[in-house]
């Protein structure tokens, strides 16, 4: 069995699990059933005697998944293991107790201590299908021993499993609550680590790009004004050179994130002043920007300028989802009962995958050809500043709705 990097870690968990598993479930069953058929009978004076059921051979049979359970473990069939020693255990279980006590007035009076450690256990595997295939395996084994036996006494081992299933059922919801925990803050380090690096690497290279940039758009613009006749040209070129100032732009705030300054701003003029920012890009790619204003809209406790940055950011990216034309929709409400505004900008664009939504606004992830992973990182950074969040649905060639939900009176700004 070929184990992958990623899995390693995990496989040699699993393999110590198990093997602690083998060794407690055998020494338990061994020495138990020995103590409690031969060793107990003797020292209570009632002699030695034999044991009932399927008598010793019940031994033999229990290497049988020991001798399995070893080929599989040096095969690296590890995760097999436990199943296959559950399953063979409660057969052979059964079998052992229908022999003793079919065709008996005997009262069910046993049981085996593994069973409690198959349960107890169980959470050690960080496995619920396990959990659950011993728990409901071994209170199932008895619920059949009631309908065969018709044996009332059977009814104390079950309430006493399902005690002990409950008690574990709570362990095992720990374990994943912790490791779901460590493995959240795993992640966030990681990230805040990634998002150190490229910020340090960020500031450096933006400083020393931001400064030529300047000098060639002021000299792009001059030729402009000198060669009128080259006006095809110098409008396209200006309009890369703001594209990589936006770039940079992104770049900077990475390395360095501005502070905030908390104001009383109108959404209605950022809406506006995005649009008119995008609006030529609008008219080039033949796409219609349809706004509605619901209401009267309270003031909006928010830093402008930033607020201003996502919104191109976000229309930008629906206009040019939509390389043929299309329409974009604009849907600014107040959400009353949270005391929060509502932006939803939707397009008939081509739409993200599933799998893609989760990675935005990922460090340099992006479905765009030409595109950069840069703008919707800071846009997420902007929203989570102003204590907001952004919700994106999206449809394959339908198009995207990404809504942006920002409190009314933001308890940073006081």
């Amino acid at each position: 069995m070929k184990i992958g990097a990623n899995n390693h870690r995990l496989f040699a968990e699993e393999r110590k699990a198990v093997i602690l598993f083998l060794w407690l479930f055998n020494l338990l069953f061994y020495i138990w059933d020995i103590y409690y058929y031969y060793i107990r009978s003797f020292i209570g004076g009632r002699g030695g005697g034999s044991r009932d059921g399927l008598g010793p051979s019940i031994y033999i049979l229990m290497l049988i998944p020991l001798v399995v359970a070893i080929y599989q473990l040096k095969k690296g069939n590890v995760y097999v293991i436990k199943y296959l020693y559950l399953a063979a255990f409660l057969i052979i279980d059964f079998i052992d107790n229908l022999v003793r006590y079919i065709g008996t007035n005997h009262h069910f009076a046993t049981g085996n201590i593994v069973e409690v450690l198959c349960i107890i256990f169980a959470p050690i595997f960080v496995n619920k299908k396990y959990f659950w295939s011993t728990s409901i395996g071994i209170i199932g084994k008895y619920i059949l021993f009631i309908l065969i036996l018709q044996d009332m006494y059977v009814v104390f081992p079950i309430l006493l499993y399902l005690l002990i299933s409950a008690i574990a059922l709570i362990v095992l919801t720990r374990f994943y609550s912790y490791i779901h925990s460590l493995t959240y803050a795993y992640e966030e380090l990681k990230k805040k680590e990634k998002l150190a690096v490229i910020g340090q690497m960020a500031a450096a290279i933006g400083h020393e790009i931001r400064n030529p940039l300047a000098a060639l758009k002021g000299f792009t613009q001059f030729q402009q004004e000198n060669y009128p006749s080259a006006n095809n040209y110098y409008p396209i070129m200006i309009d890369e050179i703001d594209r990589i100032n936006s770039i940079v732009n992104d770049l900077m705030y990475i390395g360095k994130p501005k502070k905030i300054k908390f104001e009383k701003a109108s959404i209605e003029e950022i809406i506006a002043y995005t649009l008119s920012i995008a609006q030529q890009q609008a008219e080039r790619q033949g796409v219609t920007v349809e706004t509605i204003m619901a209401g009267p809209l309270p003031p909006l406790d928010c830093d402008e300028k930033q607020l201003k940055q996502v919104f191109i950011n976000l229309i930008k990216n629906a206009i040019e989802s939509m390389p043929e034309g299309g329409r974009v929709q604009i849907h600014v409400k107040v959400i009353e009962k949270q005391q929060k505004l509502s932006i939803s900008i939707q397009d008939e664009g081509i739409g993200i995958a599933d799998e893609d939504i989760l990675n935005l606004g990922e460090p340099f992830f992006t479905t765009k050809k030409d595109g950069t992973g840069l703008g919707l990182m800071v846009t997420n950074q902007i929203i989570q500043d102003h204590l907001g969040e952004i919700k994106i649905q999206s449809l394959l060639n339908e198009g995207t709705k990404v809504e942006v939900i920002l409190p009314i009176l933001n308890i940073r700004s006081n």
